[in-house]
């Protein structure tokens, strides 16, 4: 029943700039920092952006550092992110991620089926 669900993602331009979605249902969303998350052929999965539960802080990867921004709606229980002045080499498969951690010390993860990006000329 748990699901995260990306959308937005396509083709794109170099210099373009496409913003991603991800849908949360059957778990308590405003618990969940949220992340976003890509992979590009041959290369490892790597962090691109996080947000926190109630989204007063965020991190990015150095790489789309003042590009790329990313913002969640508790009340929409979505997580957004946003892509400017986009690069070849950000094409990839991009996924959200859901975590938390209980009282007891146990994290909870969640993961969604991923949205190809494609930023070419």
């Amino acid at each position: 029943q748990v699901q995260l669900v990306e959308s937005g993602g396509g083709v794109v331009q170099p210099g373009g700039s496409l913003r991603l979605s991800c849908a949360a249902s059957g778990f308590t969303f405003s618990h969940y920092a949220m992340s976003w998350y890509r992979q590009a052929p041959g290369k490892e999965r790597e962090l691109v952006a996080f947000i926190s539960s109630a989204g007063e802080s965020t991190n990015y990867a150095d790489s789309v550092k003042g590009r790329f921004t990313i913002s969640r709606d508790n009340a929409k229980n979505t997580v957004y992110l946003q892509m400017n002045s986009l690069k070849p080499e950000d094409t990839a498969v991009y996924y959200c991620n859901g975590a938390v951690r209980t009282v007891w010390g146990r994290k909870i993860d969640y993961w969604g089926q991923g949205t190809q990006v494609t930023v070419s000329s």
